[in-house]
């Protein structure tokens, strides 16, 4: 059995860095009055998903890991809504790789907040 070391071993975390780095590279093509508005929106919600995770890992308690895990979630949807407004706008040609990653990521958070979920239950069942 391997043991978790940080947040660095997380599968979750390292799919959310390489997708904000994705991110990133998608807003880079929108026109340059969206800086403030759509690429900021969409790159501190990438930043949050991977933050949120890492941040999360380090607390020593299994409620607060939850917690940051189900702000990384927020954004997840946040992200979606964000792309799916930059491609009505027509902004992007086309977001059904972005939606892959992100539905991955959802799953991802989900059974993990499920297994940490455990985790806290039975620390409760236990002491």
């Amino acid at each position: 059995m391997t043991v978790l070391k940080t947040h660095r071993d997380l599968d979750v975390w390292k799919l959310s860095m390489d997708f904000v780095i994705q991110i990133y590279m998608v807003t880079g093509t929108f026109p340059s009055h969206e800086k403030f508005g759509l690429v900021a929106q969409l790159r501190r919600a990438g930043v949050s998903i991977c933050s949120n995770i890492a941040e999360g890992a380090a607390r020593h308690y299994p409620k607060e890991y939850v917690q940051f895990l189900y702000i990384a979630l927020g954004s997840v949807s946040e992200i979606e809504t964000q792309l799916e407004i930059a491609f009505r706008l027509g902004y992007l040609h086309s977001i059904d790789t972005e939606k892959e990653v992100l539905n991955r990521l959802r799953r991802m958070l989900v059974c993990l907040i499920r297994a940490v979920g455990m985790k806290l239950n039975k620390g409760i069942l236990d002491g």
